[in-house]
């Protein structure tokens, strides 16, 4: 680079907003608008400002475009795994509405643990982020209070409760299950098990496994405790737990095994091949979130299907909304789940 050129830098040797102007043929307001209220320029300009930047190999000061306009561009998601591909349909499309309006999107993992997830909000509020989403409601108070005393606006997500204090966007975990177990009461089975994740900080599998025992009682039924297992969403647990259930006598085998994901239902039906055991015709088994195998497995899985991606659209439009001033606060949005039945759930035996 000659020294020419850098001294009209500032002797710094950095591209300055003035030459990408100057590069695109168009302002610098509108070079800025490009970037920080990108909905406010034509796709045109847009994309001549962007490849104007490309080729000088400028980037927008984050630090100086969030301290001149006091605004940051940040926004912030927790949820719980990322071992779960539900909640990276969530975050791709909370993703792709951010970045559509100059926004970045951070994330944070809380492994299930409450104090964890407050500790990422707090790193997030420290970074300067104008909304975030967390998923279930399952969150120390301090972590709303901090959102609420600082005009953060934020979002509950995989959880709709009518009652809720928080603005919810998902769906009613209690509702859903109690359809799915009244699917299976339909068919005629009455002896009942259920596997499922663990319900330790996990308000969304306590509604799960309240809508399942609300079902069952309004037929004066029951799971009983030797049939009721808990542990890791994995393949293998579904599996060793579909193992356990079916050493029991045949006439104290459940007909109808209902899973609290489809992960452990697909292990329990990999089980069930391996005792010489076949669904619908020996047992009954749903699963829940219809993952993209579950469709293609056989036997096919009766589930439900929730569209995760649209999840985090709306709740990232909520958050918006918000930001924007087109509204006060974020609003509640009912996801409904779609039943599918399939193959995996059938008449009970001898009906």
């Amino acid at each position: 680079m000659v020294a020419g050129s850098k001294r009209a830098r500032g002797g710094s040797g950095r591209v300055k907003l003035e030459e990408v102007a100057r590069k695109a043929n168009v302002s610098t307001a509108t070079v800025s608008r490009a970037f920080n209220e990108p909905d406010k320029v034509s796709e045109e300009v847009k994309q001549r400002v962007k490849e104007a930047a490309r080729a000088l190999n400028w980037i927008p000061n984050a630090a100086g475009r969030a301290l001149a306009s006091r605004r940051t561009h940040i926004a912030g998601a927790i949820i719980p795994t990322l071992d779960n591909e539900i909640f990276a349909h969530q975050i791709s499309g909370m993703q792709t509405v951010f970045s559509a309006r100059g926004f970045t999107l951070f994330l944070g993992c809380s492994n299930y643990d409450p104090n964890e997830g407050l500790r990422q909000a707090d790193a997030m509020l420290a970074r300067g982020v104008e909304a975030l989403a967390v998923v279930g409601e399952n969150h120390p108070p301090e972590l709303f209070d901090a959102l609420s005393s600082r005009g953060i606006p934020y979002v509950v997500t995989y959880s709709y409760n009518k009652l809720s204090p928080h603005p919810c966007i998902g769906f009613d975990n209690r509702a859903a299950f109690n359809r799915m177990t009244g699917h299976l009461l339909s068919l005629g089975h009455r002896r009942f098990a259920a596997i499922f994740q663990p319900d330790t900080n996990n308000d969304r599998v306590r509604e799960r496994l309240r809508g399942v025992r609300e079902a069952l009682a309004a037929e004066s039924l029951e799971i009983a405790a030797q049939d009721l297992m808990m542990g890791p969403s994995t393949l293998e647990f579904g599996a060793a737990s579909f193992a356990r259930l079916m050493a029991q006598a045949d006439d104290a085998r459940p007909t109808a095994i209902v899973c609290g994901n489809d992960n452990l239902a697909l292990g329990a039906l990999m089980a069930a091949k391996e005792c010489g055991l076949e669904a619908p015709r020996d047992f009954s088994i749903t699963g829940f979130d219809d993952l993209a195998i579950s469709s293609r497995f056989s036997p096919t899985l009766t589930t439900m299907k929730v569209d995760n991606q649209q999840i985090g659209v709306l709740a990232a439009n909520e958050l918006l909304a918000v930001i924007a001033g087109t509204q006060g606060q974020a609003q509640s949005q009912e996801i409904m789940p779609v039943l599918k039945i399939r193959e995996s759930a059938g008449e009970a035996r001898g009906r």
